[in-house]
């Protein structure tokens, strides 16, 4: 299934640009949230326990779309929230570092009248899901975390394993004032397209959906909102925010937790994400999705959201 095609002639706004259907054309329900300062947009479809999806670089909620009718199918309050400064949610002037996103996550879990969510984040999102189970443990039930170390072994890895820093050359580039932002968004968001066809893995997404992606990823502001997480990640590597950030990681995650990676991921190695079960103190279980890139869960749809599902049905999730 391809998503809607957009009027190029029109300016894309997150009115336009975000609020879209499913493919086949099922309706989720579009409303905004308020939590920790700030204006969040979601997409919600499904009765029962919450499921909250955090999407990464350089997407919005609609990456969910295929998860989000698989868990309403399954019983379960399917949300896809867009984090702070993408798609509909406020683009604020500061907020962007991983503590006060995590805290976004947690408050908008509140703001839904729910007592917990299980949180399922990809890439950035699955960093920040990270963040939320460690900082506010009470709030999250269960964790899925996919193409995504610990936030400890990502900053491991990228300031020793040079093949890491190498495949994550994007981030430094991000580092540059100015120019990531006029490259995202030039000749309508191309680079968008170029990324997410170079980081996925034989199956390619088809241009319709990456032109939804472009749209998003042009409308005003956003650009330089989306860099702004990996400059904090980068820059505060050796400031005392970022030192104590890293300290405050260590506390160990103590809900389940599934971790999801794809074989083929050129972003983040698998090496990098590998080994991340050594900070929870909880079931946690490993899979690794064979001939897959950095979006097992657009890639290969079907057996993500049957891993998800099966999972989060299980009383007792293996170690």
């Amino acid at each position: 299934m391809t998503a809607p095609t957009p009027d190029p002639s029109t300016p894309p706004t997150a009115a336009t640009a975000v609020r879209l259907d499913l493919p086949g054309g099922r309706k989720v329900t579009h409303r905004d949230v308020a939590a920790n300062g700030a204006r969040f947009h979601v997409a919600e479809l499904g009765d029962g326990p919450l499921v909250l999806l955090l999407h990464g670089f350089p997407q919005f909620w609609w990456t969910w779309r295929h998860q989000l009718t698989a868990l309403a199918d399954a019983g379960y309050r399917a949300v896809a929230m867009d984090l702070r400064g993408v798609g509909g949610s406020d683009r604020t002037p500061r907020g962007y570092d991983p503590a006060n996103l995590a805290l976004d996550i947690t408050g908008v879990v509140r703001s839904l009248g729910e007592p917990d969510a299980a949180l399922v984040g990809h890439d950035l999102g699955g960093y920040l899901a990270w963040t939320a189970a460690v900082m506010r443990p009470k709030l999250v039930r269960r964790l899925v975390v996919s193409s995504m170390p610990h936030p400890r072994r990502w900053r491991s890895a990228m300031l020793s394993d040079f093949g890491q820093t190498r495949a994550s050359s994007h981030i430094w580039g991000f580092q540059r004032p100015f120019v990531p932002e006029r490259q995202l968004v030039a000749d309508d968001g191309a680079l968008v397209g170029e990324l997410i066809r170079d980081w996925s893995g034989p199956v390619r997404p088809e241009d319709a959906d990456l032109d939804v992606y472009r749209r998003a990823m042009c409308i005003p502001s956003t650009a330089h909102c989306s860099v702004e997480p990996y400059r904090w990640m980068m820059r505060s590597m050796a400031r005392p925010d970022g030192l104590q950030f890293n300290r405050r990681m260590k506390r160990p995650v103590r809900v389940p937790t599934l971790h999801l990676h794809g074989s083929l991921d050129p972003v983040m190695r698998t090496r990098s994400a590998a080994g991340s079960g050594e900070y929870v103190e909880a079931p946690y279980r490993w899979r690794l999705f064979d001939g897959l890139g950095h979006f097992p869960h657009e890639e290969d749809p079907a057996a993500f959201s049957t891993e998800l599902v099966n999972w989060l049905k299980d009383p007792e999730p293996d170690r």
